[in-house]
């Protein structure tokens, strides 16, 4: 199952939550034969997740249709598909649409600075790690998925690939003075090809790492995707960036199709300006908000073992 689904996957981080969806989430799947299990299985799964964290709970739903297909096709069950949604869950569960849109909890952007003065007492990658999601507005993957072949230090600009990014376009993120000597500091440490590398393995810092930081300083109701919907709010609060810069620093599209595809360019050297007025703020320069103007036989095989063929 792995190696039929690597081809998809974006990145190892991609891969690790795939794989992490189905151990967690999906426990009481473990040890079961495939060919064994059935809708009342995938409710018992699904339930405790579907209302609380639907955007979860969607993605364990496919993830699980598609280890039990991928069973099916080789021998190891037949029959239908109990975690199909159409003709089966759709008639089960509530459709997503009709669940309240949950949001990642964010912090309150006056909290920010605050909170980053915090993170300059602990001598850690998770805390640099967080300190430059914040400044950068990048998620959390991304930050802790960077390589150093993504660093331009001479041209202070990271570079993520389309591969790496939730749309599938590659994003350049101009780099402030605070980022880049986080950066410097990372690369005093360096030990492979990560920027917040692992001292216990070949890859980067667990993606869990940020968030268990923030518990353990006693932050509550943030999360580090919340950072940028922070960074979002005080753009639009209290500086006067135009919409389409702020928006641009998030990757996220702007206008229509035929808008994206006369604009060539993506603003860097605007959001440049943007994002050194944010690292200002999150120092908390001079004590208020700095605001600027235009810028084959079957065989039993438990679910578990499936999806890690």
């Amino acid at each position: 199952m792995i190696a039929a689904k690597s081809s998809e996957w974006r990145n190892a981080t991609h891969r690790a939550q795939w794989l992490s969806t189905l151990t967690n989430d999906a426990a009481a799947l473990r040890g079961r034969y495939v060919d064994d299990i059935e809708t009342t299985d995938i409710l018992e799964v699904l339930k405790p997740l579907w209302t609380k964290k639907p955007e979860t709970a969607a993605r364990l739903r496919g993830r699980i249709e598609a280890v039990l297909d991928a069973a099916k096709a080789q021998g190891l069950r037949s029959g239908e598909n109990p975690a199909r949604w159409k003709g089966n869950l759709a008639h089960l569960l509530p459709r997503r649409q009709k669940i309240a849109k949950s949001h990642f909890p964010a912090m309150p952007y006056r909290d920010v600075p605050a909170l980053v003065e915090k993170l300059r007492t602990v001598d850690s990658a998770p805390a640099l790690a967080t300190e430059l999601c914040i400044l950068t507005a990048a998620r959390r993957g991304e930050v802790l998925g960077a390589s150093w072949s993504e660093i331009d230090m001479e041209a202070r600009v990271w570079t993520i690939p389309a591969t790496r990014m939730k749309a599938g376009k590659e994003h350049r993120i101009p780099l402030s003075s605070r980022a880049i000597e986080i950066l410097e500091r990372m690369a005093d440490r360096r030990v492979n090809d990560f920027v917040f590398a692992s001292d216990r393995s070949r890859g980067a810092i667990a993606i869990s790492s940020m968030l268990s930081l923030l518990r353990r300083m006693g932050v509550e109701g943030a999360t580090p995707h919340g950072f940028r919907s922070a960074f979002r709010d005080w753009c639009g609060s209290e500086t006067h960036f135009p919409r389409e810069i702020a928006e641009e620093a998030l990757a996220h599209s702007v206008g229509n199709a035929v808008e994206r595809a006369y604009r060539r360019t993506d603003a860097l050297e605007k959001r440049r300006l943007l994002m050194e007025s944010w690292e200002r703020y999150c120092a908390g320069a001079c004590g208020k908000v700095v605001k600027l103007r235009n810028c084959a036989d079957k065989r039993k095989v438990s679910f578990q073992n499936r999806y890690k063929l």
